[in-house]
């Protein structure tokens, strides 16, 4: 472990893609911030990651509040410094149609998918804007990019803004030194996508695999890689773009 790691806060770190993510920086050496909503869910990341040697701490964020966010961000800066990376990971996906797609149900959505991005990134800024330094990774989705999905309009129209988001950032705070980059997974098996309530199920994602052209759906550390990929020094000239992580769907499915 290195004497002064950096630091990497992950929001949505308790499951599926958030948990490994936090478990593929904390292999590179960081000092990883988990964060989540699900408490239990977190605390046992940050738990699993030390016991096999990693840096890590749980810290229960609600992304839809700007006080947490901002308390959370000046604790973590008072301890270590300015934030080295950021990972706006935290989602949802429920499943609601149009003719029941209240006001609230879709501002609660792009207030957890778009809005708690912005909530974190906004806070660490000014920091990470006098290190110089710094890269900061948002999660789209294929169907924020490439797709629209019936009775998710919702979350899709949220996943298209996290596009914008990464474009206004990436320019905004290219001159500080930071980048800002996003990843739109494709089908991954995750608790979100195996609820058939919100999502697809396991029928659905077995269905799924037959039009990838890799033959299968992604696993979390598929996506995790790239995330990990995006903050190092490899993607030192990389800042404004949305990679998609699909198995080659969204070329290869007419």
């Amino acid at each position: 472990m290195a004497d002064n790691p950096k630091t990497v806060l992950i929001t949505g770190a308790g499951i599926g893609i958030g948990q490994a993510t936090a478990k593929a920086f904390a292999a590179d050496g960081y000092r990883v911030i988990v964060t989540d909503v699900l408490t239990e869910d977190g605390a046992a990341t940050a738990a699993a990651i030390s016991q096999d040697g990693g840096l890590a701490e749980f810290q229960p964020l609600d992304v839809t509040s700007t006080e947490q966010a901002d308390e959370l961000v000046a604790s973590l800066e008072a301890h270590y410094g300015a934030l080295d990376c950021i990972v706006a990971n935290a989602g949802i996906a429920h499943r609601v149609p149009l003719d029941q797609l209240t006001d609230e149900k879709w501002d609660h959505t792009f207030d957890v998918d778009l809005k708690g991005m912005i909530r974190v990134i906004r806070a660490a800024a000014p920091k990470m804007r006098a290190a110089r330094a710094g890269s900061i990774i948002c999660l789209s989705s294929i169907m924020g990019v490439a797709y629209g999905w019936d009775e998710h309009v919702h979350y899709s129209a949220a996943k298209h803004g996290v596009v914008g988001l990464v474009r206004g950032l990436a320019v905004e705070l290219a001159r500080d030194g930071i980048r800002v980059n996003g990843v739109a997974p494709g089908y991954v098996r995750s608790a979100q996508t195996l609820s058939e309530e919100n999502s697809l199920g396991e029928a659905g994602l077995e269905a799924a695999a037959g039009i990838i052209p890799l033959g299968r759906v992604g696993q979390p550390d598929d996506i995790a890689d790239v995330i990990l990929f995006l903050a190092s020094n490899a993607a030192r000239y990389v800042s404004g773009q949305v990679i998609t992580v699909d198995g080659g769907l969204r070329v290869g499915h007419y």
